[in-house]
């Protein structure tokens, strides 16, 4: 505990000092009210407060230390606040863990369990920092995406190494997967990626406007052309065209598509001359085109141009692992000046959601919740979950030996990914040495892919 920090919030001074020799292996700060404990948590950020429910109360009658508590979690929503509570207080330690306090201690004191307890909440404090850590890394592996499950390795592998080509791309995923994000990275990754980015969605142009928004038209081609007008494709050129919900583009505006792919020229609406275009092209669709082939709705050669490269995007409820990292980083995003973080039960609500609407649906739920809600904890209701059994969760779920041994797998996997499988660089990423890094390695089995 030789770099932690500790705030002890009591108004005795007897027993201040009493609790401050406590803690010999930490950096020790008190405060005998609620400014100077403030004022201590700004200037030093304990990642551990004790907190005395006891203080006398507020000119009001409220509690002092309920207050002071809340005051606590809205400024470093991270910190974990052990309360210390007489016996006769015990209905207010209770409230003060809904409110979201760690733990809570009763006096008299006991030198060995307070150590203790406060010592079990920097351990957590810092698996929750390495936590982050990962979370930060994982969330620049790949421009724009968030990931560190099992689901999404091999697709953030398969974006890595397609975007430097000149290769078709086809998107499949369901609604809200965040397919415009991939296509996004695509570009960013790619040579193209000091050129535009030109994004037409296929669905949300009527028919017959759809091939002159894409190839353009001159002047005179049809009822209101009164002047020449140049195309996405063409303006496209040097740079990216993505061309998303592809599945929906009608049967013959298809058959000129597919001249494009095969001729890279295109001809405007009215036009007689073949214009040269160098786009790279990226598609994408919820639909499953092989089965829009089969029924005849779409042509099979446009699925084979189009699908060089088919990149699939899971559904969120088969990336487990990512939601928590994705609500904690849009909690981030909307949540401006305010400390926001996420209840326990918000927590497992959301680990028990199906979410049909994917990472749209979260999305938009977090950013409702980081409006509305009061203080500095998300509950389910402001996500508009319902809240879950958490007594019906499976005993096999509990068992800390097998969540600790998955928890490292996703560690190390995520580091990998981030150091494309450099093995120094994975260990100074997990902060750990090269031989713990090979142990772990060959205890969780997990295979290093050469080629990446």
């Amino acid at each position: 505990m030789a770099e932690h920090n500790l705030l002890i919030v009591e108004d005795d001074k007897g027993l201040r000092n009493q609790m401050r020799w406590c803690f010999s292996n930490c950096n020790v700060f008190v405060a005998e009210d609620a400014p100077s404990a403030l004022t201590a948590l700004d200037a030093h950020k304990p990642a551990v407060v004790t907190l005395d429910l006891g203080l006398p109360p507020d000119p009001g009658g409220d509690s002092a230390g309920l207050k002071l508590l809340g005051s606590i979690l809205e400024r470093a929503p991270d910190t974990k606040v052990i309360v210390v509570t007489g016996r006769e207080e015990r209905d207010s330690a209770v409230n003060a863990i809904a409110l979201g306090a760690y733990d809570f201690y009763q006096k008299p004191l006991d030198a060995e369990i307070l150590e203790f307890v406060v010592e079990r909440a920097f351990r957590l404090s810092d698996l929750e920092q390495e936590k982050r850590n990962l979370e930060s890394a994982a969330a620049h592996a790949i421009p724009g995406m968030i990931a560190a499950s099992r689901a999404m390795e091999s697709v953030a592998r398969l974006i890595s190494r397609v975007a430097p080509t000149d290769a078709n791309v086809l998107i499949q995923g369901e609604t809200g997967t965040g397919k415009e994000l991939v296509a996004q990275a695509i570009h960013q990754l790619s040579e193209r990626s000091g050129q535009p980015l030109t994004v037409i969605n296929c669905a949300a142009i009527p028919e017959n406007l759809l091939e002159s928004e894409l190839f353009g038209h001159e002047k005179g081609a049809f009822t209101g052309a009164t002047g020449k007008k140049i195309g996405s494709v063409e303006e496209a050129t040097g740079g990216t065209l993505f061309l998303d919900e592809i599945g929906d583009m009608a049967l013959p505006l298809q058959a000129k598509i597919l001249r494009f792919l095969q001729e890279r020229v295109i001809q405007r609406v009215g036009g007689t001359q073949p214009i040269p275009v160098d786009v790279r092209v990226v598609a994408a669709t919820h639909q499953p085109l092989s089965e829009r082939v089969a029924a005849q709705q779409f042509r099979e050669d446009l699925l084979f141009r189009l699908s060089e490269i088919t990149i699939e995007l899971p559904p969120l409820r088969d990336r487990e692992d990512d939601v928590l990292l994705i609500a904690n980083a849009l909690i981030r995003k909307h949540a401006g000046e305010r400390r926001l973080r996420l209840s326990n039960e918000a927590i497992a609500a959301i680990q028990a959601a199906r979410w049909p609407g994917n990472v749209r649906e979260l999305g938009n739920r977090v950013k409702r919740a980081c409006i509305l809600t009061d203080g500095g904890l998300i509950h389910p209701q402001d996500l508009e979950l319902a809240e879950p059994d958490l007594t019906a969760m499976p005993s096999s779920d509990l068992n800390l030996k097998a969540v600790r041994a998955e928890a490292e797998i996703r560690a190390i996997r995520t580091a990998l990914l981030k150091a494309d499988n450099n093995i120094s660089q994975t260990a100074r990423i997990l902060g750990v040495s090269r031989p713990t890094l090979y142990d772990l390695l060959k205890r969780h089995e997990v295979v290093i892919d050469d080629e990446g």
